[in-house]
């Protein structure tokens, strides 16, 4: 078999199971797994899929612009959103992560809910900035263009001396075995920081971000306490991370 033809069959292997793992593959494509590891390496360097000891995953797709996402899967994220907002009690103390989704959450609070939200996302403060009762805390730093939030040292270190009762976290990858992950290392440090500082941890994800890896880990799945997701999403899908112990919540 010549490589380029292997490779296309390592990468549909990989999008049909969603992981491949080196020794399976070398008996399967009767190569060694020396030259298996060489063309995960490889296509890992054109940037396909995410090495991972053993094997590969598929790799999260770089993320379209803050504009263009707002866009996309429009009806779904605002059905999340509606879900998430039923976890808000009076009076909490909640950390509101950037992204398109937890922009939604912003936009469906209740007019009647009195609580603090916590946010390094100009866009989230602003759309808050309306509302009645809401007190709102802006974390400063450098601006991250490409998902309009904030990052740095001077972020990270406002998270770590915040404790709230509520996080909702924007989600780029969910990985039952890698946990989560996203495709830039200071976005990294802040949601680790942002996990770190509150009591229950709320993932909002869409289906295209299940079993998918990007280059830099955050945290755990463990981390989680629930995970809200679109209703189509099946529940065989959904049993890896039931077996974690996280709440699902379907939108």
């Amino acid at each position: 078999m010549l490589t380029a033809e292997r490779r296309r069959s390592i990468m549909q292997i990989l999008q049909r199971d969603g992981q491949v793992l080196a020794s399976e593959l070398s008996k399967d494509l009767h190569v060694s797994e020396d030259t298996i590891r060489r063309d995960l390496r490889e296509l890992a360097t054109s940037g396909v899929l995410q090495r991972v000891h053993g094997g590969a995953l598929l790799r999260s797709p770089t993320p379209a612009s803050f504009t263009m996402r707002q866009k996309q899967t429009a009806e779904a994220k605002v059905a999340i959103a509606k879900a998430a907002v039923q976890l808000i009690r009076q009076g909490q103390v909640i950390i509101l992560d950037g992204g398109t989704t937890p922009l939604q959450v912003a936009q469906h609070l209740p007019n009647d809910l009195r609580a603090t939200v916590i946010t390094h996302s100009p866009p989230i403060a602003t759309v808050l900035a309306e509302h009645p009762e809401i007190e709102v805390v802006l974390i400063g730093g450098k601006l991250y263009k490409h998902e309009m939030v904030t990052v740095g040292a001077a972020t990270v270190e406002a998270f770590h001396n915040i404790r709230a009762d509520l996080c909702f976290l924007g989600i780029c990858s969910l990985h039952p075995e890698v946990g989560i992950s996203t495709v830039d290392l200071e976005e990294s440090y802040v949601k680790r920081a942002m996990i770190g500082g509150a009591a229950q941890v709320v993932a909002l994800t869409s289906a295209e971000k299940l079993g998918i890896a990007a280059p830099y880990i955050i945290s755990p799945l463990s981390k989680l306490t629930h995970m809200v997701i679109e209703r189509s999403v099946s529940d065989d899908v959904l049993t890896p991370y039931r077996s974690l112990g996280i709440s699902i919540v379907r939108g």
